[in-house]
């Protein structure tokens, strides 16, 4: 597998060695089958830079190197090295990035959240489980939904429709036809709220499938 070169100084490649092994935790989840999915984490604010997963790249077999940084709107930046192209969706995580401050974000391709954002257009709500701790969330007498938004293959568009469908309480979206967003304070964190979100839209698929 040819890697995507970036500045090779090692704190980039430590970082970019965590999203390897966040990419091949979710791969072995079958979250991001073939080249599916993209995952970033912020290395800088001022100005906005993020690491994001390079393109076309099977996410169960990345290197350290097989990331490119990026700016505020999803582009390779100059000089960093990257010899690769990064995900056509950084755009969308760098916008996330700038709307939750948020220090990671997770995008997986799951069949659960693309039959329940073909299912509940308007949103998907959750109420009564004990899981919804693991968002933040009460686990009683609290309705959560968690937004859906059409797809676009335009990322200034998705990103329009993510910033107005945003619900400030719950840190993810389901991008119907396509699959889940979620985000965190750090890789550990927007791990954790994928791994809930994606249990959440499980059962309720379950649920749907039994009645």
């Amino acid at each position: 597998m040819t890697g995507t070169v970036t500045t090779g100084a090692p704190r980039t490649v430590s970082r970019g060695g965590a999203l390897a092994a966040e990419a091949a935790r979710f791969a072995a989840l079958g979250w991001m089958r073939g080249t599916s999915g993209n995952l970033s984490v912020v290395t800088g604010r001022d100005p906005l830079r993020l690491l994001v997963t390079a393109s076309g790249l099977d996410k169960g077999e990345l290197g350290a190197r097989d990331v490119v940084p990026v700016d505020a709107e999803g582009r390779a930046v100059p000089g960093a090295g990257a010899a690769g192209k990064p995900s056509a969706e950084a755009a969308l995580h760098a916008r996330v990035v700038r709307l939750t401050g948020a220090g990671a974000v997770v995008h997986v391709h799951t069949v659960a959240s693309v039959a329940m954002g073909r299912r509940r257009p308007g949103g998907i709500v959750f109420r009564d489980l004990e899981m919804l701790k693991g968002i933040g969330r009460s686990a009683h007498d609290e309705e959560v939904v968690l937004p859906v938004i059409g797809n676009s293959q335009d990322m200034r568009v998705l990103g329009d429709r993510l910033e107005e469908a945003l619900n400030p309480l719950v840190p993810g979206v389901v991008v119907a036809g396509h699959g889940l967003y979620t985000w965190g304070a750090d890789l550990g964190e927007a791990r954790r709220h994928t791994e809930v979100v994606e249990w959440l839209l499980e059962l309720e698929l379950a649920e749907e499938r039994g009645r």
